[in-house]
């Protein structure tokens, strides 16, 4: 046995392996169906061991969540080298190219936080906030004027968008190109209606 593998792991390094180990489980699984119990037999660890680190179920649920909401978001970060429409065109096609490699995580965390958990949907909600204020950046520097209808309009595409990635991209296996061109086309579009409503 190497070195490394004998070396123990400091308590960050073995957090951060049963997080992992718990993002990777939401590829195949919901979310409600990562416990305590199930994590310690994925990482061949003591259920106390597990405990420990994270307090109860609720906690491990909040941790894999949090890095799995930070994943996308990295991911999915704008260039900002990009002019603001190939920078939405871009954005958006890192985004559905995420979601269609981690189907079972995206899934997870739009659909897996029906728990009811407050501290799990403010993680989410935090995403969609992101997610949302990136989209307005672009329109802002395309010449659209800042509004309180404006910001509320984003913010509902950006759940709308949730469920369009679900359905093309989770549960089909409709193009990439043609789901961020549709994406892009009802985003124009739900901005386009803001400006005629004034």
């Amino acid at each position: 046995m190497s070195a490394d593998r004998r070396r123990r792991l400091t308590p960050d390094e073995r957090r951060a392996q049963l997080v992992a180990l718990g993002v990777n489980y939401l590829a195949e699984h919901p979310l409600d169906e990562l416990t305590i119990d199930e994590l310690s037999v994925q990482a061949g660890v003591s259920r106390g061991l597990v405990f420990h680190y994270f307090g109860s179920r609720q906690g491990l649920h909040h941790d894999v969540v949090l890095t799995a909401r930070d994943s996308l978001l990295r991911a999915s970060e704008p260039r900002p080298e990009l002019a603001a429409p190939e920078r939405l065109h871009d954005t958006l096609t890192r985004i559905v190219i995420f979601v269609r490699e981690h189907r079972g995580t995206f899934y997870s965390l739009v659909r897996g936080v029906a728990s009811g958990d407050p501290a799990i949907r403010e993680v989410i909600d935090q995403s969609r906030d992101e997610n949302a204020r990136r989209l307005l950046e672009v329109f802002l520097e395309l010449g659209t004027d800042e509004t309180e209808l404006l910001r509320v309009a984003v913010r509902s595409w950006v759940g709308f968008a949730e469920e369009v990635l679900v359905e093309l991209a989770v549960e089909a296996d409709h193009p990439v190109d043609e789901i961020v061109g549709f994406l892009e086309r009802t985003v124009r579009g739900v901005v386009a209606a803001v400006g005629h409503a004034h």
